[in-house]
């Protein structure tokens, strides 16, 4: 395929989107501050203006470099933006951390966004998550949420190949960073304050190591640092007891778990007990 063939088939996947945005009408989004929900913002808000609502949920789940994401973006694009807590955390179902976690996390957030805006909501969830184990899609299911790039048949690598066609270069580089507790180990209960922690940590591991994935994951027996293979790699010939020291110093006052240990990044692996 060359470069022309390229262009022309990401430009039929933006018409694509827009005729879907356009057929809504009046629509709100929730946007997360990752690159699926804010691109889809982004392709909305020069669409349709004024009857594309965002909503951004803050919560100690939600690191702060997404919510400033989404705050720059809103004042570049002049969105109608609204950002409020949602009130997963006041559902006890949702502190005991079970496999769907993320059901009621969603469930509290479709809820809200309801109860504020009559417009029809939609999501950035895109192709690749239908193959993935994502308890939040029943969620929008009940709340008859829609997906547009799903509709549109677009994958993760087709949003990328979207915002790289646009020029927004950051975004199309930006790492995926699911929710804060999403670190936390299956059936060990969240807590406001470690994931506070944990994005300091993720923060100053990426900063020490030039890391374009750090998770900071809280388990039963050790308190494990994944890493990229190149951040690994630097990691051997760096201070690991500095590293360590930064985790510990954060952490230690937290959780019983005093063990730092290092291994290499692995999508979901705070997940115990996941369905086959």
């Amino acid at each position: 395929m060359d470069i022309q063939q390229s262009y022309d088939g990401v430009e039929s996947q933006i018409e694509q989107i827009k005729s879907i945005l356009t057929e809504i009408g009046s629509f709100t989004i929730a946007v997360s501050g990752g690159i699926d929900s804010t691109l889809l913002a982004i392709i909305a808000g020069r669409t349709l203006g004024v009857n594309a609502e965002m909503f951004h949920a803050v919560s100690p789940a939600v690191p702060e470099r997404a919510t400033r994401r989404v705050r720059t973006y809103s004042h570049s694009e002049n969105w109608s933006l609204t950002i409020a807590n949602a009130g997963e955390f006041n559902d006890e179902r949702y502190m005991l951390n079970p496999i769907d976690r993320c059901y009621f996390c969603k469930t509290n957030l479709y809820s809200y966004i309801a109860s504020q805006f009559e417009s029809q909501i939609l999501s950035g969830t895109n192709l690749d998550d239908l193959s993935d184990f994502r308890p939040g899609l029943k969620a929008a299911e009940q709340h008859t949420v829609r997906h547009p790039y799903v509709e549109a048949r677009i994958s993760k690598a087709g949003i990328r190949s979207i915002a790289n066609f646009l020029g927004l270069k950051d975004l199309a580089q930006l790492p995926a960073s699911p929710c804060l507790s999403s670190r936390v180990q299956t059936s060990i209960p969240i807590d406001a304050e470690s994931l506070r922690a944990i994005d300091r940590i993720e923060v100053a591991v990426q900063e020490r190591l030039n890391a374009k994935i750090v998770r900071c994951r809280i388990r039963e027996q050790t308190i494990e640092i994944e890493l990229d293979t190149d951040a690994l790699i630097r990691l051997e010939s760096d201070s690991r007891e500095d590293i360590v020291g930064v985790v510990q110093s954060q952490i230690s006052s937290l959780t019983n778990v005093s063990t730092v240990s290092f291994a290499p990044y692995q999508m979901g692996s705070a997940f115990v007990g996941l369905p086959s």
